[in-house]
């Protein structure tokens, strides 16, 4: 009907041009679980994945190739000392801002870095079989 707007339209989407500029910024800054789950089935890692959350929940299970560093203790030595490269970091899921601490942190200090959406929880789903290393299921949340 002429005039009415639903709560999708009730606020005109932004020009082209401007939502180019949006996307493309928010990809400058995520990745998401299933192109991580992706480049490491495919063996085409060209990054480095690090896992912020607690010592603890990373021996209870992490992400293959992950590094345990937890975001508390990213400060310029522990920056440094991570790989070259690209850094892909990661926490529990959606729920979780680890991931942001951890990459607020790195990049602070000068590491070009991007957070993995959804977490542990999401690469969990998006993994076939059982691509997690560690003896606790998917999900299981150990502080």
């Amino acid at each position: 009907m002429p005039g009415m707007h639903s709560a999708v339209t009730t606020v005109p989407a932004a020009p082209p041009a401007e939502a180019a500029a949006h996307f493309a910024a928010r990809l400058a800054f995520e990745t998401d679980a299933a192109d991580v789950a992706g480049a490491i089935e495919r063996d085409e890692q060209d990054f480095v994945l690090v896992d912020v959350r607690s010592r603890a929940a990373y021996e209870a299970g992490h992400l293959p190739g992950a590094i345990s560093l937890p975001y508390a203790e990213i400060d310029a030595e522990t920056a440094a000392a991570v790989p070259d490269g690209l850094v892909v970091v990661y926490c529990w899921g959606p729920g979780c801002n680890a991931a942001q601490h951890g990459a607020l942190r790195l990049a602070g200090h000068g590491r070009a870095v991007k957070e993995m959406l959804g977490g542990w929880e999401y690469f969990a789903r998006e993994s076939a079989g059982d691509p997690l290393v560690g003896t606790k299921v998917p999900g299981t949340f150990v502080p």
